[in-house]
């Protein structure tokens, strides 16, 4: 015989629509449903379950991603209105992925709670006590801080030098901030503290937006390169925009373009490459091409042809007839 409840169904049905078919217990108990109901839903293959202590998913598939992280939220939550972002918000990695950083992943979960919490980490959700509660915004439904605060959180922990490159760059390109920004949000977090985040600031400071670029710096200056000017903005004496090449010379009209393999394999994208080429090579703007692994496979090869261009440029009577802004 069915048992029966006096459990608000419309009120879980608001849960169940609002917050990805996720309830906190807390939660579930204000609808009037009991804690032996909701355990009994979760027991064994029926129809509920638990992806973490006190949080409930109301179906009986795997929870998707965004199931996963706004469960991450919820389980750090004190608020019975989870979404806003007051008590519990997720940054790190996992918030970078939500805004579609390249590289960032979802298997760990970061969430800033207030300090004083007596809460533990639990499975994939870790913990993070802060004083200075970041404003948030709601991405996908999962309450978020801001990409330069994810970034910057992520960072101040991360031990790979070659990720912290990888992910901050990729912030500052998809999030369209500025390094300053991004700076001042490491300085406060004190993640400035780690000599790898110092060194990628610099990278971005003077214009290095990937990490294909940063390691042709990396190479190209301790071959005793001379330093170019990256991404700068080329135009025409007319004031018409030329094109931002990944590294330029000015003193010998030589530039640096670094096209990565994963975003040019399709036709249209290798075509605007070319055309991006051609235009620069038809304003006197001599042009160094090379890919990801060469640079990493073949760095002195990368150092030969800059180097070779640069010594033929200092050499010209007629260097290109372009207007250059530097990056800011």
């Amino acid at each position: 015989m069915r048992r029966s409840t006096t459990a608000d169904v419309a009120a879980i049905d608001r849960l169940y629509r609002s917050q990805m078919r996720l309830a906190t217990s807390r939660q579930l108990r204000a609808t009037g449903l009991s804690s032996s109901t909701t355990a009994r839903r979760c027991a064994g293959t029926g129809p509920w379950q638990r992806p973490l202590p006190g949080v409930v998913l109301i179906q009986t598939g795997d929870p998707t991603v965004r199931q996963r992280l706004l469960a991450a939220v919820l389980y750090a939550s004190t608020e019975a209105e989870v979404q806003s972002g007051t008590t519990a918000v997720l940054t790190g990695e996992a918030a970078l992925a939500l805004y579609g950083v390249r590289g960032a992943g979802t298997d760990r979960a970061d969430v800033l709670v207030r300090p004083g919490r007596g809460l533990r980490d639990a499975s994939y959700v870790h913990l993070r006590r802060t004083t200075r509660w970041p404003p948030t915004l709601l991405v996908d439904g999962i309450p978020c801080v801001r990409p330069v605060r994810a970034a910057s959180d992520f960072a101040a922990r991360e031990p790979s030098a070659e990720r912290v490159r990888a992910l901050l760059a990729s912030t500052v390109q998809k999030s369209s901030c500025h390094p300053e920004d991004l700076r001042a949000e490491l300085r406060a977090s004190h993640a400035l503290r780690n000599p790898a985040v110092r060194a990628v600031m610099d990278e971005l400071r003077v214009g290095v937006s990937s990490i294909a670029e940063g390691e042709a710096r990396d190479i190209l200056r301790a071959a005793g390169v001379p330093d170019p000017l990256w991404n700068p903005t080329l135009l025409t004496e007319s004031g018409a925009f030329l094109a931002k090449p990944d590294a330029y010379w000015p003193f010998a009209g030589v530039a640096l373009e670094v096209d990565s393999e994963e975003f040019h394999l399709g036709i249209a994208e290798y075509r605007t490459t070319l055309r991006r080429r051609i235009r620069l090579e038809a304003h006197g703007v001599d042009v160094v091409s090379a890919v990801p692994a060469l640079i990493r496979d073949h760095p002195q090869e990368l150092v030969k042809a800059v180097m070779t261009k640069i010594q033929r440029g200092k050499a010209r009577q007629d260097l290109p007839k372009v207007v250059i802004r530097p990056y800011l």
